[in-house]
């Protein structure tokens, strides 16, 4: 490669960097933002706790693990029997069986006693998982990626000097998911 054409190259790989980067700005914008209540919690009712979420936070959770608005009805369990779900499953670990699913023994929801499906699984022996210092990484992470995704918005109308396409992507960039997570 010449120099002239290398730097050619090097130009057209920049511009290219530049729009996708501002079209993409705007989910990133987002995913930083929503991952971070996720992180936390802070988009769902945990079990045992009297915190109720705000509706927009329980919708804009929804969009970001299920890709839309619409948020299911759960029903709450019957008195008496303990949840099933994620949250029996994260209790008892990975891998292990749940013998309130329909995988689970032949006698699961043909007469098994409330009793029998609400005990608890027996303790694990070893270390106790702390998340909080993981839940605070990752909070830390959605930070950076947001303020690092804001600064690099403001560059690109700082340092070009087509400001008008710059406008139009991330518009586009932030109309075209709107639109589609209502189709």
């Amino acid at each position: 490669m010449t120099r002239s054409s290398g730097h050619a190259f090097l130009q057209a790989n920049r511009l290219i960097h530049l729009y996708l980067g501002v079209f993409t700005a705007p989910a990133l914008l987002f995913f930083a933002f929503t991952g971070a209540l996720q992180t936390f919690s802070l988009h769902e009712t945990t079990r045992g706790s009297s915190y109720k979420p705000p509706a927009w936070a329980v919708t804009l959770g929804q969009l970001h693990k299920k890709q839309t608005p619409v948020v299911p009805v759960r029903r709450p369990p019957p008195a008496g029997v303990a949840p099933e779900g994620r949250g029996r499953d994260r209790e008892q670990g990975p891998g292990a069986r749940n013998d309130a699913s329909p995988r689970g023994d032949a006698n699961a929801g043909r007469g098994a006693s409330a009793a029998a499906v609400s005990e608890a699984p027996p303790a694990t022996p070893g270390r106790k998982h702390h998340p909080l210092p993981l839940k605070i990484f990752f909070l830390i992470v959605s930070v950076s990626l947001f303020l690092s995704t804001l600064t690099g918005i403001y560059m690109s109308y700082k340092y070009m000097r087509n400001r008008t396409i710059v406008t139009a992507l991330l518009i586009l960039g932030t109309v075209i998911p709107v639109i589609l997570s209502f189709v």
